[in-house]
């Protein structure tokens, strides 16, 4: 299954960009630092370009297979781990910075734990005036769940344009994997923040990464 039977013409294959996009993740990509807080963010003196999602659902996997590297974000088997904002940058000199949010959906965390999450991430949202675009990671096996379509809401009301990103493409069967994505593609209608295109990857057989890597270097460029 190739990530072009998905554009449904919506997107057109840019690849002069997405040569470009290869070239600059091939070059320089250093972790920049984790912000527990607001106050522990970096100066906003480049671009950024957020991911957020469930817990286990792919994040750093695909932070791994977006960079080409193999442990720029580190996996974690134990879901809802990491509680921080991780800063990347990429490029040299700096041309923007990937941000890692903490994973959400996490149903034994303690309810302080979980109010700490969500006060980090809305200030964050509603306050960075450098974050160009937010990637909303979805797990093809299960679509949109009810915590995606709460984070969706979240994304909504902070007015922050936001691509939602299929992950695990390989995982469920191509029948399957056409319904989620029509299921996915028309939840993201609904919302008014939402980029009206699905992105479909699967960091493991490097699907739609290519695409991805485009996608967030033009928007970087916002």
């Amino acid at each position: 299954m190739d990530a072009q039977d998905y554009l449904g013409g919506k997107e057109e294959r840019d690849e002069a960009l997405i040569e470009e996009a290869r070239k600059l993740f091939s070059g320089p990509v250093t972790f920049l630092k984790s912000a527990p807080d607001l106050k522990f963010l970096p100066d906003p003196t480049a671009p950024e370009i957020a991911f957020c999602g469930r817990s286990n659902v792919g994040k750093s996997s695909l932070l791994n297979a977006l960079t080409g590297r193999k442990a720029i974000a580190r996996t974690s088997v134990t879901p809802g781990r990491t509680q921080e904002l991780n800063f990347f940058e990429v490029g040299e000199p700096l041309n923007f910075r990937l941000v890692d949010m903490p994973g959400y959906g996490f149903a034994k965390a303690p309810l302080a734990v979980v109010e700490k999450w969500r006060r980090l991430v809305r200030d964050y949202l509603r306050g960075r005036v450098v974050l160009k675009r937010n990637l909303l990671l979805v797990d093809s096996r299960h679509g949109v769940k009810a915590v995606d379509a709460e984070m969706m809401k979240m994304l909504d009301e902070a007015a922050v344009g936001y691509r939602i990103v299929l992950t695990k493409a390989d995982k469920i069967k191509a029948t399957e994997l056409e319904k989620v994505h029509a299921e996915t593609l028309a939840e993201a209608r609904k919302h008014p923040a939402a980029f009206p295109f699905v992105h479909v990857t699967s960091s493991e057989k490097g699907l739609g990464i290519a695409e991805l890597r485009a996608a967030v270097l033009g928007d970087s460029r916002l």
